[in-house]
């Protein structure tokens, strides 16, 4: 159980503090400080995740990420989805207490929480979010993994600054997501398009996740 709750912490941390400098700074693509400034605060957050509970949980974080380690084979199916369970829960509760900010600060709950859109398209918007997302949870497993020795002592680090560079590509599009737990919660409290779309920040990161567990076996046997 502890593993999972720290689960459900680190997820709301992302969360929180993520989406909360996405509001903060006024996140947009015609803002490039804001841009540059919620890359990093979603890095940084993972960063320090990873150095807080990566001894309890591993700090996934990240359904798409539980479900690579899962079809990777470095862990079991009721551990995978207890955990992924539990990241849902912490980012719906951090989507919670950002909405309470929101709406005490006057400001419109329903495009001030950080939810993910496609205004490109829906087509677009998934093909985004399964590419980052497979880069991404490849650099998760890669960087996590018993060949890297001694370098796994970086490996939040690396995950970190990885997440940096998806998101510095992703805001434009979708405003990233590469995370199905961090979505969805703010989806339930914006409503609207966001809660209707959400559906392309879940299967596409997990499809992602997915592609990424394939192609690692492949290049790591």
């Amino acid at each position: 159980m502890k593993k999972y709750l720290a689960e459900l912490v680190g997820t709301f941390v992302l969360t929180l503090l993520g989406c909360g400098a996405a509001v903060a700074l006024g996140c947009s693509d015609d803002n490039t400080a804001a841009v540059v400034g919620t890359a990093f605060a979603f890095g940084l957050a993972v960063v320090a995740m990873a150095y807080t509970i990566g001894g309890i949980s591993g700090c996934h974080i990240n359904p798409a990420i539980s479900l690579g380690v899962f079809l990777s084979g470095r862990m079991s199916a009721k551990d995978c989805g207890m955990y992924i369970i539990f990241q849902v829960i912490g980012a719906i509760l951090a989507a919670a207490v950002l909405a309470g900010i929101v709406s005490t600060a006057g400001l419109d709950v329903a495009t001030h929480t950080g939810a993910n859109g496609a205004p490109f398209g829906v087509t677009n918007a998934l093909l985004v979010e399964i590419v980052l997302t497979a880069l991404f949870v490849l650099v998760v497993l890669g960087a996590t993994a018993k060949t890297n020795g001694a370098t796994n002592n970086f490996a939040g680090l690396a995950i970190g600054l990885s997440l940096v560079l998806i998101h510095l590509v992703g805001i434009h599009f979708t405003g990233t997501s590469v995370n199905p737990a961090r979505s969805i919660g703010p989806a339930i409290f914006a409503q609207g398009e966001a809660l209707t779309n959400v559906w392309i920040f879940i299967v596409g990161p997990l499809v992602g996740g997915a592609l990424a567990a394939g192609i690692w076996k492949v290049i790591d046997e």
